[in-house]
């Protein structure tokens, strides 16, 4: 007869358990390995997936357009941007605009836009954020409420106060303006595919997972369009994969003063109507209101 407790080959029950138990072990701790990469990533490398600078020198503005001409700003975190200016080649030069671009390229980039709003007559002021084209720095929300500052401050010194200054901005750029909006008032702001905010932006792009929580630059567009007496005009293309126009519809519906909310069909994010006469006729039509 046997003496003990059973088989040797035969595991006690405890035992059993603990064999059954290590897979699902392994599988949670791979997760949270993989979950924890993943936060690292966004966390500490999430401006390089905002950002998109094109870090070259675009030159000087008198080699692209016939009425441009370089200028500089200050920041008031010690920084000095380079950018151009481009003055109207009709009407006298009293209104101007100043132009917050998107998250992507340089000034080389808007070109048509800029030239394109100076020929409806206004001074056109192309704000070039911090790290962009030849500029020191590295962009950030707050270093871009500071570029949008110096630029603003700018148009003040050179005979624009607010009350003859109409505020455009793209895409990221909408957020720039709109927060700017709120300490230094334009007489419009034209707003071109905004967002509600870049939280709820970002978990829109990432299929409803809630990386916006981890997000230090936030741009809370909503929360500042409440705050600004100005007309405001809000535009979005009805084929934009990337800020859907339910978006824009959310900022234009919180607008104390909307002058107008349009839905252009067929239309995507950077599609050429941005860049050109459309654009430039809509901010026509706001400043005739505004001004």
């Amino acid at each position: 007869m046997k003496q003990g407790g059973g088989s040797p080959s035969t595991p006690r029950p405890g035992q059993a358990r603990a064999k059954r138990a290590r897979p699902g072990w392994i599988i949670l701790a791979t997760a949270v390995f993989v979950l924890a990469a993943i936060t690292a990533v966004i966390a500490l490398g999430q401006r390089q997936f905002i950002y998109y600078p094109a870090r070259f020198d675009p030159g000087p503005a008198a080699e692209r357009f016939t009425t441009g001409q370089d200028v500089e700003l200050h920041t008031d975190d010690g920084l000095t941007l380079k950018t151009w200016l481009v003055e109207p080649t009709t009407n006298p030069p009293d209104t101007a605009v100043l132009y917050a671009p998107g998250n992507g390229g340089n000034r080389v980039y808007r070109m048509e836009v800029a030239q394109a709003i100076a020929d409806q007559g206004y001074t056109v002021l192309m704000l070039e954020y911090r790290g962009y084209g030849d500029n020191p720095g590295s962009p950030s929300e707050e270093g871009l409420a500071s570029d949008a500052r110096a630029a603003a401050a700018y148009l003040r010194e050179h005979g624009f106060p607010g009350d003859k200054t109409i505020y455009v901005g793209e895409s990221i750029g909408t957020g720039v303006v709109a927060r700017l909006a709120t300490t230094d008032p334009p007489a419009g702001v034209l707003l071109r595919s905004p967002f509600s905010t870049l939280v709820e932006e970002a978990n829109s792009l990432a299929w409803g997972l809630p990386i916006g929580l981890l997000l230090y630059d936030r741009f809370e567009t909503t929360n500042y369009i409440t705050q600004i007496a100005a007309p405001v005009t809000v535009l979005c293309g009805k084929a934009d994969n990337f800020v859907p126009c339910t978006q824009s519809a959310k900022v234009a519906e919180l607008a104390p003063n909307l002058h107008k909310f349009i839905e252009v069909d067929s239309v995507g994010h950077n599609d050429e109507i941005w860049f050109g006469p459309y654009l430039a006729t809509q901010v026509d039509d706001l400043a005739k209101v505004a001004i």
